[in-house]
């Protein structure tokens, strides 16, 4: 028998990776208030190199606090950042993992800006407010371009310095970097907007910035939303970059020093397309309100989640475009397409859960190697079942979405209460475990 082509390693430029199957970017509030990191980040991502995974890529980690999504994240816009990055990345190298640190801007998608932002417009490409939760902001002027693309560059610097493997920029899902690449966001009549050259100077200026800031041995990936999908939930809006648009970018990004490809999709997070499976309204009901000050559609979202006799308009916005789609592998086309046209290995994620789709992707062609964050949730040692010739969990991800729309406010973890059978207690003790080893010992007495 052959040997299996999810555990053979896999090999960047800069960096080898065991195996095929990569803990994509996915986590939750669990550090304070003002960027620092705590116990509990190190728990999380920890856990996933000791289930075995080859590479984890950090949560969504801001470049600059003006960037943020939610207050709660472990933040890399200062270098006393440094010593708490390096513990996690020591804490996943104990498991013979590697560790990448996504690099990240809000732009005008800042769920929760928290304080520090108050009175303050989200920063992007355009002034226009966002259609889905009414985010407003403003374009960036040249100078605030030129001073975010130097906090990329640091931001990088600090990961090399903290002995990372890697760093991945966010280009995909309606952050910053998207609101400049997408054709249905960015608006601008400048050299940063309209040609598809234009609206990818910004993020070819920031890997050019962190090659001239780490050098060329440093590994550099860029996630990107290979299909935008900006009229899933408003048909009359811009559909945004098609597939061969992000082709192009691709090819731009390799030639500048990107070192993989790693395909998503949608215009903004959450997406119908990704992650597809849903929105429970139910969920939504008890977490979207603390988002009612962050948008002028908000409390139009919040209501008809809310009321019950409104949700079956919540659920056909939400769920219209995505009928019929296998949730698992819908990426792989897009993937394929891309990996045709690049040289750099290319990453897919999209609800991998199974083996023997994910040995078949390899095998064909489609992908290099997938990223995979809700199954992981659910079932930490996936990738051991797999080695252990199984082909899926026996209790595998049902896509219920309701570990990332609790996440507003919630610790993250997998809420789907059928998979414990329904019991709640032992749901709820997997979903706080992360908060042990503390990382506080009282003294005895």
């Amino acid at each position: 028998m052959s040997a299996d082509p999810i555990f053979a390693p896999l090999r960047f430029r800069n960096l080898e990776v065991p195996n095929r199957i990569l803990r994509s970017n996915i986590s939750g509030r669990f550090d304070n208030y003002n960027g620092t990191g705590t116990q509990a980040r190190i728990n999380w991502e920890e856990s996933f190199a000791r289930g075995g995974v080859g590479a984890v890529i950090s949560s969504y980690c801001p470049v600059h606090l003006r960037g943020r999504i939610l207050p709660g994240y472990a933040t890399i816009d200062h270098d006393n950042r440094i010593p708490f990055w390096r513990a996690v990345g020591e804490a996943v190298h104990r498991h013979g993992s590697h560790y990448i640190l996504q690099l990240s801007h809000s732009g005008r998608q800042q769920d929760v800006a928290g304080v520090e932002n108050r009175g303050l417009k989200a920063l992007s490409s355009t002034s226009k407010t966002e259609s889905f939760h009414g985010f407003e902001c403003e374009a960036m002027s040249k100078q605030q371009i030129a001073e975010v693309v130097d906090c990329f560059a640091a931001g990088a610097r600090r990961a090399r310095e903290a002995g990372l493997d890697g760093v991945e920029l966010h280009g995909a899902n309606g952050y910053l970097i998207t609101q400049f690449l997408s054709s249905a966001i960015n608006d601008r009549k400048d050299e940063y907007g309209g040609s598809l050259a234009n609206r990818a100077r910004f993020l070819l200026e920031i890997v050019g910035a962190i090659r001239t800031e780490v050098g060329d041995d440093f590994h550099l990936q860029l996630k990107i939303s290979a299909i935008e999908h900006n009229d899933a939930v408003f048909p009359w809006e811009k559909k945004g970059n098609t597939l061969p648009d992000s082709i192009e970018i691709c090819r731009l990004a390799e030639r500048a020093g990107v070192d993989a490809i790693h395909v998503s999709t949608g215009s903004m997070f959450p997406h119908p397309l990704n992650p597809a499976g849903g929105l429970p309204p139910d969920v939504a009901r008890d977490t979207y309100d603390t988002m009612l000050s962050s948008g002028i559609y908000t409390f139009r979202n919040y209501l008809l989640a809310r009321w019950k006799p409104l949700r079956p308009i919540f659920n056909f916005l939400w769920n219209h475009s995505a009928k019929g789609l296998e949730i698992e592998g819908a990426n792989l086309p897009a993937a394929r397409a891309i990996r045709d046209a690049v040289s750099v290995p290319v990453l897919c994620t999209g609800g991998f859960q199974t083996a023997s789709l994910i040995r078949e992707a390899i095998e064909d062609g489609s992908v290099d190697g997938v990223t995979i964050a809700r199954p992981l949730i659910a079932n930490r040692d996936l990738v051991r079942t797999f080695a252990a010739g199984e082909d899926r969990a026996a209790r595998p991800c049902t896509y219920c979405n309701r570990c990332l729309v609790n996440v507003i406010e919630n610790p993250l973890g997998c809420y789907d209460l059928s998979r414990y059978e329904g019991n709640a207690e032992a749901m709820m003790s997997e979903i706080m475990s992360v908060y042990e080893p503390s990382g506080f010992e009282p003294a005895p007495t």
